[in-house]
């Protein structure tokens, strides 16, 4: 089964009117196409409007001959491929090396023999096909082994990635685990310390009130330790040391609901927990430092229902958002002063609306920091792109944010931004 096409073109150079007519006449009775050109240079004049599928290609002619015809063809990346077939009478061996040595695929001698030429033809179309086939085939192949391998590696890095997470939600967990234990004993025993020392309080009165005089030694020791202050500011210390506890087992909190394990289903969750988890665990970024005053993180949240989603995937895009726009402010304070910044604050602001129709949960996450270029937009989600230097950013945050929100939760997720005046996250999930 001939695997050549229906209606092929062939440009057909002589300077022979006879020839050509010979061929033109052979060739169109075959079913083929047929253009003609007296010359090398005419040659080259139509190939240049329309590429021939095969050239038959006299040697023999004025202003540039066969040689030259041949080698300019070959030379341009558009003809290079097109076989070209020499037509002479000459039938040397040097004349036939000569043209082979150029590029030429076969001879035909003249006189022509009908079926001899429309033989040789039909072969070199052919094989020219089935190399164009296997090219593209070749192509087409490399094409997909290239996603394939773009996919694996993807695929390899989103679950070192989510190994990590679970790794690291695990060591969390543990860790959140352990505080408690020592801090709730602490909590409790603050409550009974405040009661023995109100007894304590309550019987030194009482000695007062009947013994309103004691002896020289005690009165000394009254003044050494400052006994009113004591009394004073000893309530204090306790008040303080469980607020101190509390803020502990606040951050316990955090980090238990922070690295809460996904099940194989979505669950109800209130998606406000999550952010102020994310924020709390980013706590010690946030906090005032010695080049910087703290970063004000803004929250404008709205009366949200809990909505149906993988909760520590949700956690994982907060984590990422946030994290990526305390990198933009920290870029953005190079070259700052204190005064300067403090002047214009570093600011994060997270506002959480429900949609009109009430079947979506919209979440933007804005920073004031250095912001980006149109060309950087377009590629933020893209997998491995980072801007960040070598070793310190991997490529993977936005990509996975992209995939946990579009993918995962059927959301949406886009990017406002402008260099030098911040960037918005803004996310859209479904409730259920």
């Amino acid at each position: 089964m001939s695997t050549m096409p229906e209606k092929c073109l062939i440009l057909v150079v002589d300077d022979t009117q006879t020839n050509l007519g010979v061929i033109y006449k052979l060739l169109t009775d075959a079913g083929f196409e047929v253009a003609t050109a007296i010359d090398g240079e005419m040659a080259l004049q139509q190939v240049e409007k329309r590429l021939p599928d095969l050239i038959l290609l006299d040697v023999m002619m004025p202003k540039i001959d066969g040689f030259t015809t041949c080698q300019k063809l070959k030379e341009n990346l558009q003809t290079r491929d097109i076989p070209i077939i020499f037509m002479t009478a000459i039938s040397d061996t040097d004349t036939k090396v000569k043209g082979l040595g150029l590029g030429a695929v076969d001879y035909i001698i003249k006189p022509f023999h009908e079926e001899e030429v429309l033989a040789r033809i039909h072969t070199h179309l052919e094989l020219r096909n089935l190399t164009k086939t296997l090219e593209q085939r070749v192509s087409e192949r490399t094409a997909a082994l290239s996603q394939a391998l773009k996919d694996l590696q993807e695929s390899q890095l989103q679950l070192v990635q989510r190994e990590k997470m679970s790794a690291l939600g695990q060591l969390v967990a543990g860790i959140a685990h352990e505080i408690n234990n020592p801090v709730g004993c602490i909590y409790g025993n603050l409550g009974h310390a405040s009661g023995y020392f109100q007894d304590m309080i309550n019987l030194i009165d009482l000695y007062q009130q009947h013994y309103p005089q004691p002896i020289t030694e005690i009165q000394e020791r009254i003044a050494a330790i400052d006994l009113d202050y004591v009394r004073a500011d000893l309530p204090n210390l306790i008040c303080s040391m469980k607020e101190g506890v509390q803020r502990i087992r606040n951050i316990s909190t955090s980090l238990r609901t922070f690295s809460r394990e996904d099940s194989d289903r979505k669950v109800s969750c209130n998606i406000h927990d999550g952010i102020d988890s994310t924020i709390m665990i980013l706590k010690h970024r946030l906090k005032v430092s010695e080049g910087r005053p703290d970063i004000e993180v803004i929250r404008d949240y709205d009366d949200l229902p809990e909505i149906k989603c993988f909760s520590g995937q949700m956690n994982q895009v907060f984590m990422n958002l946030l994290a990526n726009a305390i990198d933009a402010l920290e870029e953005s304070n190079l070259g700052r002063s204190y005064s300067d910044i403090e002047a214009n604050p570093n600011q994060i602001t997270i506002q959480t609306r429900l949609t009109e129709d009430h079947n979506h949960v919209l979440v933007r996450i804005k920073d004031n920091g250095v912001g980006m270029s149109p060309d950087i937009q377009q590629k933020i989600f893209e997998h491995l792109f980072t801007t960040k230097p070598v070793g310190q950013g991997t490529g993977l945050g936005l990509s996975i944010v992209r995939q946990i929100i579009v993918e995962k939760h059927q959301g949406t997720l886009e990017v406002n931004s402008l260099p030098g005046q911040g960037s918005e996250f803004v996310i859209t999930i479904p409730i259920h």
